[in-house]
């Protein structure tokens, strides 16, 4: 009887092994000895695809950029819809691997999904008549509150000790031991209110935009 053969070593394998180690250990999990150890292969058959464990991270990490929509770039949405829309795709990619923040962090690089990601964005916002300049400070403003809301939770930093909490040094503090047990559902709210009060800005700007021109 044929013995069963390994599934073959690929690109992609390689990757998606890689970022279920990020997720589940962090980024120093990841080394060539380990990931090779994961897949069941020597390590210098990984060299074929990757040449150092930085090309294997970023390559995780524009494997999460590629989950993100961009679909409401292409349709019929208006900016502010879209850029809404985007942002909570974005937003729930991150927090589906936060472990890879840290990579994506760094700027698109030369990560193909990544560098599509900002000419949609980029493009959208010109195409709706934002000049340049502030159509790039649109996608670096996004970026940066994006990518803050992923890099830890506001509710999970605090402890579920009342007695950490001491009305004498911290008066208004009293409620905060129950925060932990709400995470999800504050941070949740955290992050569509700071989009909310975000998109209003960029809309007065907007407006300003379109009376000058």
């Amino acid at each position: 009887m044929a013995r069963p053969r390994k599934p073959l070593l690929s690109y992609d394998r390689i990757v998606e092994t890689a970022r279920q180690l990020v997720d589940a250990e962090g980024l120093s999990a990841v080394s060539t000895r380990r990931l090779a150890a994961e897949l069941g292969v020597s390590g210098p058959s990984l060299y074929n695809h990757f040449r150092t464990k930085d090309e294997i991270l970023e390559a995780v990490a524009d494997s999460v950029s590629a989950q993100v929509d961009l679909s409401m770039f292409e349709d019929v949405r208006d900016w502010r819809t879209a850029l809404h829309d985007w942002a909570v795709s974005y937003r729930a990619a991150l927090r589906d691997h936060p472990n890879i923040v840290p990579v994506l962090a760094r700027g698109p690089g030369r990560r193909p999904a990544a560098l599509r990601l900002a000419d949609a964005v980029y493009g959208a916002m010109v195409e709706a008549g934002w000049p340049a300049a502030q159509a790039t400070s649109i996608g670096a403003l996004m970026r940066y509150f994006i990518m803050g809301s992923a890099l830890g939770s506001f509710a999970g930093g605090f402890v579920d000790d009342a007695s950490a909490y001491d009305p004498a040094d911290y008066p208004h503090l009293g409620q905060a031991h129950l925060l932990a047990d709400q995470q999800e559902k504050i941070d949740e709210r955290a992050f569509e209110t700071g989009l909310a009060a975000l998109l209003d800005g960029l809309a007065r700007q907007y407006e300003q935009v379109g009376r000058a021109g």
